[in-house]
């Protein structure tokens, strides 16, 4: 089954480095915690309200330090980690990170009131609360939650590039360290506008229970480079030098556009709910929907689709399918799957969170000027 599935390189571990990669995952979301306390950050007020304080929730951001730190540590093997580790043991890993992302969310469940949700195993997986901080806020779960998943994204990509290049050497696919360079600077980017994630749908919305506890640790931290598990074992895809150009700086733009459009989403959000009368990039004027004390943002890339930032998405995860270049093999769209299952979905659930904050007749007004959900004359 193991090699049908083209992942036996990933078994090869001896008993005790299994042991050690079962482990990884608690040693990581450790030091990760003590260098967000420790680390200096700057404090920034958020968009979620403090029901206690009636005032934005204040918020500590280091991210890109860390981020920066952990790739030097990472680079330097300064720890004596090699460099291929992470790729390696990422089996063990997401077994013990699944683990211990159970624990950290049953303890969150359980220093919580009960609340609404009577259900032990509904509140395990959904949560109780919205927040989780400690310190006088000088801890916010759900941030570290995203430096610990973000970095170790860039981390464990990079590190399947480097199993690669040992493996292959001048036979090296390019595509291996096109996909791992552009999520690299993605991550980067993220951690650049740090205070933007401020202002979106999990920070927002989502509770603190298995689900976004271990999606945010496990699944964006390990999981969300599946489709190296497959593809970092197969060397160049043998095209031509010139067709080698033309499908490399073909898909260096393709990921560039899908990169405008979710990013640019996510940005013009974020300027409207902070200077709700400003331009975007001092060119898109702010249309708006008014709902009582609330506004809907209408224009712009919020005036393509309902969820405009989700087909930047997912035209990205379409330049990474192709980015491998052996295009019939299923792990090359593995994140394809994922994404475009996870947003069709999440989209469905904003929308009816949409319903509750802006008022069905306000939503529907909106729905009857923004037509598409997604993909603007397709979905």
């Amino acid at each position: 089954m193991i090699e049908w599935l083209g992942i036996e390189h990933l078994f090869e571990l001896s008993g005790a480095e299994a042991l050690w990669g079962f482990f990884t995952p608690l040693i990581v979301f450790a030091v990760f915690f003590v260098a967000q306390i420790v680390l200096p950050a700057r404090r920034v007020p958020g968009y979620v309200i403090n029901p206690e304080t009636g005032e934005p929730r204040n918020y500590r951001l280091n991210g890109l330090l860390v981020f920066i730190l952990a790739i030097v540590v990472w680079a330097t093997e300064v720890t004596g980690m090699p460099r291929d580790w992470f790729y390696r043991s990422a089996i063990y890993a997401v077994a013990g990170g699944t683990v211990f992302a159970a624990l950290i969310s049953l303890v969150a469940m359980l220093s919580q009131p009960q609340g609404e949700i009577k259900n032990p195993f509904h509140a395990f997986w959904t949560g109780r609360s919205l927040e989780h901080s400690l310190f006088n806020e000088r801890f916010d779960l759900k941030m570290y939650l995203y430096v610990v998943g973000g970095t170790m994204w860039t981390l464990n990509a990079l590190s399947g590039a480097a199993w690669h290049y040992e493996q292959f050497g001048d036979s090296f696919n390019p595509g291996v360290f096109l996909y791992t360079a552009f999520f690299a600077l993605y991550i980067l980017d993220y951690f650049i506008f740090e205070r933007v994630q401020l202002y979106t749908y999990d920070l927002i919305h989502e509770k603190l229970g298995f689900k976004l506890i271990w999606g945010g640790l496990v699944i964006y931290g390990w999981l969300y480079i599946l489709p190296l598990w497959g593809m970092a074992a197969y060397p160049h895809p043998g095209f031509s030098t010139p067709w080698t150009y033309v499908w490399l700086i073909g898909l260096g733009l393709l990921l560039f556009f899908g990169w405008t459009i979710t990013r640019g989403g996510n940005l013009q959000k974020y300027t409207f709910k902070r200077w709700p009368d400003r331009k975007f990039l001092g060119i898109i004027e702010p249309e708006y929907i008014q709902a009582g004390d609330r506004k809907i943002l209408c224009s712009g890339f919020w005036g393509a689709a309902r969820h405009f930032n989700y087909m930047g998405e997912g035209i990205i995860c379409v330049a990474i399918g192709l980015s491998f270049g052996h295009f019939a093999n299923l792990w090359a769209w593995t994140y394809l799957i994922f994404i475009v299952s996870l947003f069709t979905w999440r989209q469905r659930d904003d929308e009816e969170h949409c319903v509750e904050k802006y008022g069905a007749e306000k939503w529907a007004e909106y729905k009857a000027r923004v037509k598409y959900r997604i993909c603007p004359w397709v979905y």
